[in-house]
């Protein structure tokens, strides 16, 4: 069983407690725990079979560590099944819905039976929910709008979570007999956000015996279809996995053709289609003298399809990055021998956004500092939240001025690298900040961003935005658009007005690099490099095994086209710190 897996359970655990009306800090304790995990870099698996002592990891005691043996033992957790007997479990994606706590969930449950979001959707449809104490036809309309979002969004998981059910999968096929190329293609290998199903394209000498071995995967709930060279299961977690067998001449053809996006494989047909070839799934080939693209006849002389890069050879372009296949441009690019050169993790000079003990996080300043240091980075920045954060605990003045002289002394205790006294300053409802001018002053970097108040009209947001912006004492405007993917969606903010202040105040814009967040999205991201604004890719981790979500960041970077020189991140020490003193 897998991290995300062990950390849904705890999550619905979680959630129907809270809309039993449990106390809030036993609620937040099986929360705490199922983000500890779906953090962890190893398989929380691996830990119990090598003995590990689960109460080292953060949040977790020794109660919560025998419900995650148990549930990884079992499947489940005896408590969730009981708690089930009174609550169905479904009721639980209630508080999934943009507008419903606890609260409204069991006000909906009690007063017209509703335990899910279809059940829900029938209710709206009858006019039912407006009729009930609190509710209303506003918010009718607001949950009408939510249903229908949910339904868009959990048709795909995030591509952090692709990762941890995928990796042991690909381990496992392997070691199937005779297994030779195998690779993810899809949304997956263009590294979008979200995934939905995951296609693995593969060669090998023998199908059969590969076949059997993919439906033997032990993590598979059911098999939907089991041909010779094709197969699709549906693991446990309910994601849906195509497995494709193909000759090896066909398959770097193949893998370009299932990797995608549509539109850019549209593209590139019509490319072979004015050069007078087929491009397809199998290869590519010269049609004979007057049959069309569509023809059903013989396909022609063969001219490649071995390699991915013998699609892009035969239409005259060099081989594209698939990050890069939305048909967003990058056919032009190739052409002109002008596609970027791509971001890559190993640019990454420090982390710019990271929580500590002293408010939300799990690890102290100086395991933080020591972390970032083991990762090879020059400079990191401590950024604990304000004091009007007040579900994270934040920092007021005087807890500040506590904590930099914490930092001072880490400072003359680390060698190596730079730790910078920061903060996550809230942008308060009228766009002043959350701390004096005399306390913003003694920073030595200052990430603005909005945590409350979300739902403010789009004039009223971006003013808000705006004037929080043009502060001499701000350096970065932190995950701009708020957005918690498949949860909350993004804040209504005139981005492109947005994106002109901070270039006009040299403020540089986040790619928080969290996977619910990745606050930019990649067409965000690609609309700032056009512009010329500063981008910093940071992964806001609260613990330490988060820091390694700085790939993730990079890989919604690369979909924007960025490239080193964007990101102040990848500066040296020396020029970095420049930056930082240019309104110092």
């Amino acid at each position: 069983m897998e991290n995300v897996e062990v950390a849904r359970i705890l999550h619905e655990y979680a959630d129907l407690l809270d809309i039993q009306g449990e106390s809030p800090f036993r609620v937040r304790a099986y929360r705490k725990a199922a983000q500890t995990l779906e953090g962890l870099a190893r398989p929380v698996a691996q830990l119990v079979e090598e003995g590990e002592d689960l109460t080292q990891l953060p949040g977790i005691g020794s109660h919560m560590a025998a419900h995650i043996r148990e549930i990884l033992e079992t499947g489940t957790l005896a408590a969730l099944e009981q708690i089930r007997q009174a609550l169905p479990h479904t009721l639980a994606h209630l508080l999934r819905l943009e507008g419903i706590g606890p609260k409204r969930a069991r006000q909906l449950y009690d007063a017209l039976g509703i335990t899910s979001v279809s059940q829900l959707a029938e209710a709206l449809k009858a006019g039912k929910v407006e009729a009930l104490p609190g509710f209303g036809a506003k918010t009718a309309e607001k949950l009408r709008r939510a249903v229908a979002e949910f339904e868009q969004r959990t048709k795909r998981v995030l591509l952090a979570d692709a990762d941890q059910l995928v990796q042991p999968l690909l381990q496992y096929l392997r070691a199937a007999p005779g297994i030779a190329e195998l690779e993810v293609a899809g949304s997956y290998r263009r590294r979008q956000e979200t995934v939905g199903d995951l296609d693995i394209l593969a060669t090998c000498e023998k199908p059969q015996p590969v076949m059997q071995h993919f439906q033997a995967f032990k993590q598979i709930d059911r098999v939907e279809m089991a041909g010779t060279t094709r197969g699709t299961v549906v693991l446990q977690s309910g994601v849906k996995v195509d497995l494709r067998l193909v000759p090896r001449r066909s398959y770097g053809a193949a893998l370009h053709y299932f990797t995608g996006s549509k539109a850019h494989n549209v593209a590139v047909r019509t490319l072979g289609v004015e050069r007078g070839l087929r491009i397809n799934e199998y290869g590519v080939f010269r049609l004979p003298t007057g049959k069309a693209q569509g023809s059903k006849h013989e396909a022609g002389e063969r001219i490649g399809g071995e390699r991915e890069a013998d699609v892009f050879n035969a239409v005259g372009l060099p081989w594209i990055p698939p990050e890069l296949r939305e048909d967003r441009g990058e056919i032009q690019a190739a052409k002109r021998h002008a596609l970027p050169t791509l971001i890559t993790l190993e640019d990454i000079r420090g982390d710019l956004q990271m929580h500590s003990t002293w408010t939300d996080g799990a690890h102290t300043i100086e395991e933080m500092v020591r972390a970032c240091q083991a990762l090879g980075y020059e400079y990191c920045a401590i950024t604990d939240h304000s004091q009007s954060t007040r579900v994270a605990g934040g920092l007021d003045a005087e807890a500040f001025k506590q904590q930099w002289r914490e930092i001072d002394g880490i400072r003359q205790r680390l060698d190596g690298i730079v730790l910078l006294k920061g903060v996550e300053l809230d942008i308060l409802a009228d766009g002043s900040l959350d701390l004096p001018d005399e306390v913003l002053e003694r920073f030595d970097i200052v990430l603005v961003a909005v945590h409350a108040r979300l739902n403010m009209k789009k004039a009223a947001m971006t003013k808000r935005i705006l004037k929080a912006i043009s502060h001499p004492a701000v350096d970065i405007l932190a995950h701009p658009t708020s957005r918690q993917i498949n949860k909350r969606a993004p804040i209504d903010v005139d981005l492109e007005e947005v994106f002109h202040a901070a270039k006009e105040h040299d403020v540089a814009v986040e790619l928080d690099a969290q996977p619910q967040r990745l606050d930019l999205n990649d067409v965000h991201v690609h609309r700032a490099r056009e512009l010329g604004l500063k981008i910093a890719i940071d992964t806001d981790a609260h613990s330490i095994d988060h820091l390694r979500y700085m790939r993730y960041g990079i890989d919604q970077a690369r979909r924007g086209w960025l490239e080193k020189q964007h990101v102040v991140n990848t500066r040296p020490w020396s020029e970095f710190r420049q930056w930082l003193r240019r309104r110092r």
